[in-house]
């Protein structure tokens, strides 16, 4: 380290040993743990449909044949669990905690699956929230999964970064809406997954039109799409757009999101798995 350093190792282009050190923030997973595959999902705002993005994309992979997770980083805000209709709590033993499994076998582990009642609040600051997630990476003894997608909170804050620097991120879905607000909030979450030079994977556009029960025509509701746009603004070439349905609002609630057939998201399934390990 030169004497002049100022531990800014992102903007210096020494090759020290503390510049190695700092670079080596990945944690490992519980010895148990068989992970394939980390895909983070994100959104850089609240109310775009993150999680359900998240569950629709890991029902989608096990209908594929691959064995899907979900890592539940949304701590004071978790609905995974009632999405895939699972309330049993998680179990553990002295070597880590299991997932707990979907009707259709995908794993699942989320705060909710720890809580006495599932409307109990998360009153938590950042590092107790923050260790929570590195928990369900470290102590959760995920069982051979293929994919791992975590479903992050809204915002460039304590989790997501914590995520982006703790686990081994091969993949990144970014979830928005059409309303140019939206975009531009989501576009900061993007940059900041450049900046640590994360991959860019896909883009969803969720909520982008609505078809009409009647004629059959589609109406962009919020606004007309950018999806096309904002991807080719980032070169992210694998997108998706999501229609406001409330069929799918009713799957989600009743708990049967592994019930529902998207096709829209084979574009971005396809990228996923084009990743190399």
């Amino acid at each position: 380290m030169s004497e002049n350093c100022d531990h800014d190792c992102a903007s210096c282009a020494q090759h020290c040993d503390s510049r190695q050190a700092a670079q080596s923030l990945q944690i490992q997973p519980n010895p148990r743990a068989r992970v394939g595959k980390v895909i983070a999902v994100c959104s850089g705002k609240g109310g775009v449909g993150k999680s359900l993005v998240t569950a629709m994309l890991a029902a989608a992979a096990q209908k594929k044949g691959l064995r899907a997770g979900v890592l539940d980083a949304d701590i004071t805000g978790p609905s995974i669990p009632k999405m895939f209709g699972v309330h049993s709590r998680a179990q553990g033993d002295p070597t880590g905690v299991y997932p707990v499994c979907s009707a259709g076998g995908v794993q699942l582990m989320s705060l909710n699956l720890l809580l006495d009642h599932e409307t109990d609040p998360v009153i938590w600051r950042g590092p107790l929230i923050t260790g929570t997630v590195r928990q369900f990476w470290t102590e959760v003894i995920w069982d051979q999964v293929d994919v791992l997608f975590v479903d992050m909170p809204p915002g460039t804050g304590d989790v997501t970064l914590t995520v982006f620097q703790s686990l081994p991120i091969d993949g990144i879905v970014f979830v928005t809406t059409p309303q140019e607000l939206v975009g531009m909030i989501v576009q900061k979450a993007v940059k900041m997954a450049q900046l640590m030079k994360l991959p860019l994977t896909a883009l969803v556009e969720n909520m982008s039109y609505f078809t009409c029960p009647d004629c059959g025509k589609e109406h962009e509701i919020f606004g007309k799409s950018r999806v096309q746009e904002t991807a080719q603004a980032f070169g992210i070439t694998a997108t998706a757009r999501l229609p406001l349905s409330p069929d799918i609002a009713a799957a989600a609630d009743r708990g049967g999101i592994e019930g529902l057939g998207l096709p829209q998201l084979d574009a971005v399934l396809h990228a996923l798995d084009s990743i190399k390990k």
